[in-house]
């Protein structure tokens, strides 16, 4: 069958694309950032050893309090990218999602599940004693069942003749296991969010530092899992890279000259994080893996770009012109990032007078 006649027609949109396609990079770097934060955060508190029954370790004791927070940031600041997705790309990702419907719905349940245990976790920790490794075992098992389904997802969505096999599993099961860049692409999620995770951390020890406490023990715990967790990334990333199709991969290897100066950029980006780790520079390392997220947002959509190539580009959709909506959202964007950062700013700032 051709894969092509699968593919479901496209609605008009109200503006051009690219307005769409810019929105959704840039909301979803904010999107990866709080979700990194969280994913990455909760493998190093399950994995930090404690000093004891009664004492938390230090680094524990910071992010107890401030994942449940992050969840609900990751899950707000992620309802807008996909959104976007949904605009410019619904007939491909809604058909992916109901292939593979069972799992795609359970991710509501597993997320609030993580989210009420996060909560469990941090207000009942001295009554748990044993258990609290327990607990947080299971947070970031749901976490990472979460991500295998999103990523199971991404990929399904961009590869139309895998829909066959609707044909023989019509249950809403059907998973993208025989992809050879689904494992790989899953990976390169995981540690990056351990790599950010753990610089979440050391910024967490630079404000306790600021603030006149001991943060060495966050700052030297994190950076050491940013710049492990970043080297790793390097190999995972080679292994995604070289898993991808070969007229895919050589796009960004020379033939889209587009493609590959933001992939080099990516690439001497990530060396600049790798540097300031090591330097204990924090602000820097922070301000280059924003760029390097960033940067790899975008290369995410030249992939998928690739990918669709056969099919479709977003240049496709047909334009009814409307921009209001636009104007709202934006006015809105930008309001509503204004309230989260001064919300942050308090938040982290909570504990400065005590």
């Amino acid at each position: 069958m051709d894969p092509s006649q699968l593919i479901p027609a496209t609605d008009p949109i109200s503006v051009p694309w690219i307005w769409f396609e810019a929105l959704g990079i840039l909301t979803f770097v904010v999107h990866l950032l709080f979700m990194n934060a969280m994913f990455g955060g909760s493998i190093i508190a399950l994995v930090v050893r404690e000093k004891g029954r009664s004492r938390m370790h230090p680094v524990a004791q910071s992010l107890a309090s401030k994942l449940p927070t992050l969840v609900a940031l990751t899950v707000n600041m992620g309802v807008a990218p996909l959104l976007f997705i949904q605009v410019i790309y619904g007939n491909f990702l809604y058909t992916s999602t109901i292939l593979m419907a069972v799992y795609w719905l359970s991710i509501v349940v597993l997320v609030i599940l993580a989210y009420y245990l996060l909560y469990y976790h941090a207000f009942k920790y001295d009554v748990l004693a044993n258990n609290r490794k327990l607990v947080m075992a299971m947070v970031v098992a749901l976490f990472m069942v979460v991500a295998f389904f999103f990523s199971n997802a991404m990929t399904l969505m961009i590869v139309p003749p895998a829909w066959e096999g609707y044909f023989s599993n019509v249950s809403g099961t059907l998973l993208n296991l025989t992809d050879p860049t689904l494992i790989p692409r899953y990976l390169h999620f995981v540690v990056a969010a351990m790599a950010v995770g753990g610089l979440f951390v050391a910024l967490l020890g630079y404000m306790q530092r600021r603030q006149n406490k001991d943060g060495e023990p966050q700052i030297t715990i994190g950076l050491q899992w940013f710049t492990s967790m970043t080297l790793v990334q390097f190999v995972i990333g080679t292994w995604f890279l070289l898993s991808l199709k070969r007229e895919v991969m050589l796009a960004f290897l020379g033939d889209n000259g587009f493609a590959t100066a933001v992939f080099l950029v990516a690439l001497a980006v990530s060396l600049l994080a790798l540097y300031a780790g090591f330097t204990r520079r924090i602000l820097l390392a922070a301000g280059s893996t924003v760029a390097l997220v960033s940067l790899m947002a975008i290369v995410r959509a030249l992939l998928r770009w690739e990918y669709l190539a056969p099919y479709f580009h977003p240049s496709d959709l047909t334009l009814q012109p409307q921009y209001s909506p636009l104007v709202m959202f934006i006015l809105f964007l930008v309001v509503g990032l204004g309230v989260v950062a001064y919300m942050l700013h308090l938040y982290l700032s909570a504990g400065k007078e005590d």
